[in-house]
């Protein structure tokens, strides 16, 4: 589960494009705190941490404590902007958490027993066909990824939502339906009748020379 990290920040005036580009001249990049029926807190973060937050993977769905001058506020990550060129972060923006709090977050899908999984082994091939799931969690407990069980799953199957152990309290937004998250898929190379039972058949013995017909 996501712990809270700090992050110091510094107050800002101004907004607008002007001032964002004084901001980054002094190797800062703007932001801004909003959300949780308050007026938005605009900031600014240190270029190099953020640099390194944002390309050391799961920013968004890392929760903060943010010291603004002072006062700390809990926030997520909602979106960030990258210069279209250099790949630089240009503008962040987060969302403030309030105890108890529930939020819609991208959570990632990994998989285990890949090298047990009957379909795997006959040389299926695995079509993932969500890599992340939108879901309502805790804001204070947010999973770093959710699980699928692949041991049992043979070719032509599909791995549904159903098929994984959520966390407590977390819930997929959708929810109206068993939504599929990937498949077990034959590949190019086999038999598109092969099945494991003609696989096991043994072949048919030659007729002996000179029999009757």
């Amino acid at each position: 589960m996501s712990t809270f990290k700090q992050l110091a920040a510094k107050g800002r005036e101004g907004t607008g494009k002007g001032a964002a580009r004084a901001i980054r001249r002094d190797k800062r990049v703007p932001a801004v705190i909003y959300g949780s029926g308050q007026p938005p807190v605009t900031i600014s973060l240190d270029f190099n941490t953020t640099t390194k937050l944002i390309y050391a993977g799961h920013f968004l769905t890392t929760v903060f404590d943010i010291d603004v001058d002072g006062t700390v506020i809990r926030a997520i990550p909602r979106d960030y902007q990258l210069d279209v060129v250099k790949d630089f972060p240009m503008h962040v923006d987060f969302l403030r958490l309030i105890e108890g709090s529930r939020i819609k977050v991208e959570i990632p899908v990994h998989f285990i027993n890949q090298d047990i999984c009957k379909g795997l082994k006959r040389g299926g091939a695995l079509n993932i066909v969500r890599h992340s799931v939108e879901m309502l969690v805790p804001a204070e407990n947010i999973p770093d990824s959710i699980t699928g069980d692949l041991a049992d799953f043979d070719i032509g199957d599909s791995i549904h939502i159903s098929a994984f152990k959520l966390p407590d309290n977390c819930k997929p937004t959708i929810s109206n339906r068993d939504f599929t998250v990937a498949t077990i898929t034959k590949t190019g190379g086999m038999d598109a009748e092969e099945t494991p039972a003609a696989a096991a058949a043994p072949a048919a013995a030659p007729a002996k020379k000179g029999a009757k017909k």
